[in-house]
């Protein structure tokens, strides 16, 4: 099952630039790893309001437990919030093979 995750993060206050920078290669490796995996199949970056950390992701995951557990083993999950919205297949989708 794909599901599309709104991932919102917020540094927390007082955070230093390198501690921000750790995170965001930590992160990094991680979403590689990921991929690799064929759970997160896509990632964007919507319009974002100045300052604001946004990200729109396409995970693969057999169920939401299967889901909730990749997203948990993301490092920035720590500072983030997620809006997960289940996908199911269009019957009209130029994708979806025949």
């Amino acid at each position: 099952m794909e599901y599309l995750v709104d991932m919102v993060t917020t540094v927390p206050a007082g955070t230093t630039d390198d501690e921000i920078a750790g995170m965001r290669r930590r992160e990094a490796a991680r979403a590689a790893e990921l991929a690799a995996q064929g759970s997160l199949l896509r990632l964007w970056r919507p319009p974002l309001a100045p300052g604001e950390w946004r990200t729109w992701g396409l995970f693969s995951a057999d169920d939401a437990d299967q889901l909730e557990t990749t997203l948990a083993s993301m490092p920035l999950r720590a500072w983030r919030h997620d809006t997960v919205t289940p996908l199911s297949p269009h019957p009209n989708d130029p994708g979806r093979p025949l």
